[in-house]
């Protein structure tokens, strides 16, 4: 069987590979040209801006100049104070007051000429420093812890 098989395939006829008569590609280099149109260009021309701008403040420059004063008084807080200043260029003069918690009164007086701050502080009054009254809650022992009886348990 083996040689039967042998011989069909050798009295098979044998084809070969197809021949193709096509014409071979005929490719031309391309060719390049400048372009027709070429845009002018020119720098551009400008004159300066005539504005200018001014970078000068909006407002003249001038020396501080003011007064001011105010004084509190809430008796329900116990807020007493008070303070005025005069200011006028580099100068500076005034004070305030205050009521301390000890019942004295501050007053502090400032100044400044132009060559460093200068205060001045005093009090009026005499402090009291009474302790507020206190009395310590009466003792009150705890009543005695009463626990259940300890279980008794069966010996074995």
């Amino acid at each position: 069987i083996v040689l039967a098989a042998i011989a069909a395939v050798h009295a098979a006829p044998q084809y070969g590979a197809p021949a193709y008569s096509a014409p071979a590609p005929a490719y031309s280099s391309p060719s390049y040209s400048a372009p027709a149109y070429r845009p002018a260009y020119s720098s551009p021309s400008y004159s300066a801006p005539a504005y200018k701008p001014n970078y000068a403040p909006e407002y003249p420059e001038a020396p501080a100049k003011y007064d001011f004063s105010y004084d509190v008084a809430d008796s329900y807080t116990g807020d007493y104070k008070s303070q005025q200043e005069t200011r006028d260029g580099d100068y500076v003069k005034g004070y305030y007051t205050l009521a301390e918690a000890d019942g004295t009164k501050r007053i502090v007086e400032y100044s400044d000429d132009g060559y460093g701050f200068n205060a001045v502080v005093r009090k009026e009054g005499s402090p009291s420093y009474s302790a507020p009254s206190y009395s310590a809650p009466a003792y009150k022992s705890a009543p005695a812890p009463a626990y259940a009886p300890a279980p008794a348990y069966p010996k074995y």
